[in-house]
């Protein structure tokens, strides 16, 4: 299988940007997307062969995700069926037969931290989540984690040690979920590799030098780690200030 994850930072934009023509290229039997920034219908994606399934935000022209799938899953669920994380349509749960799909934007802690405790908080519930589901079936996570893991993970680390993406406290309610039986694929296959990031800052021509972070990620459940067969970033594909992630795995 092939699952491909972009947040496209404005879907309505991105398909102006080429969405559609990297979307069929691709040919993934997965497609998540995050930070969609619509209402229901305000926009129709002819994805022919794909079944689509969206969760919006409360709050107009933001966050938002999206899962187009090729095969129709058992169930799909929005958001954790707890109230006050569920008004920003940052998590949709697609289950299959052997694995659930779940895609998620996690919260950004925002300047000077503002929403480090209410990330924190989320980040516990959502571990919590996970785990659940990991109980019944394998979990593939998928999307914008809004951290970066550790220092390989972005150019500047010294510079960003307390800016949101990088403070202690994310890092370290990333490591509780690796340390819960989860694996960051692509630092799986590729442990050493520089330079590899997701997301570019739009100021001082990041993207042109390749000062960013990867903060997109597919994280699967440990019991999977054999069925890994590719872990990938495409930066070269524009259209958002992040790039698309790929997971190739045997299931």
């Amino acid at each position: 299988m092939r699952l491909i994850s972009w947040n496209v930072n404005g879907i309505r934009a991105c398909v102006k940007k080429g969405f559609l023509d990297y979307f069929k290229e691709v040919d993934a039997d997965i497609f998540c997307i995050q930070e969609s920034k619509l209402q229901e219908g305000q926009i129709e994606l002819e994805l022919e062969g794909y079944n689509q399934y969206w969760n919006y935000a409360i709050k107009k022209g933001y966050s938002g995700t999206a899962v187009f799938t090729k095969e129709t899953p058992i169930s799909v669920t929005y958001g954790l069926d707890i109230e006050h994380h569920d008004t920003e349509g940052r998590v949709i749960t697609a289950e299959y037969e052997k694995f659930y799909l779940v895609n998620v934007y996690t919260p950004n802690s925002q300047p000077e931290l503002a929403r480090l405790e209410y990330r924190m908080q989320w980040e516990d519930d959502f571990r919590e989540y996970l785990l659940r589901l990991d109980e019944k079936k394998p979990v593939i996570l998928c999307g914008d984690l809004n951290v970066a893991h550790t220092e390989i993970d972005l150019k500047n680390p010294k510079t960003n040690r307390k800016n949101a993406g990088f403070t202690d406290e994310e890092r370290g309610k990333f490591t509780e979920l690796l340390e819960s039986d989860f694996i960051d694929s692509f630092r799986y296959l590729h442990p050493e590799v520089e330079g590899a990031y997701t997301w570019w800052s739009y100021r001082f021509n990041a993207r042109a030098n390749n000062a960013g972070w990867r903060i997109d990620y597919f994280v699967v459940s440990k019991k999977l780690k054999d069925n890994i067969k590719g872990a990938e970033i495409h930066p070269e594909v524009m259209g958002s200030d992040h790039c698309p992630v790929v997971l190739e795995i045997e299931i």
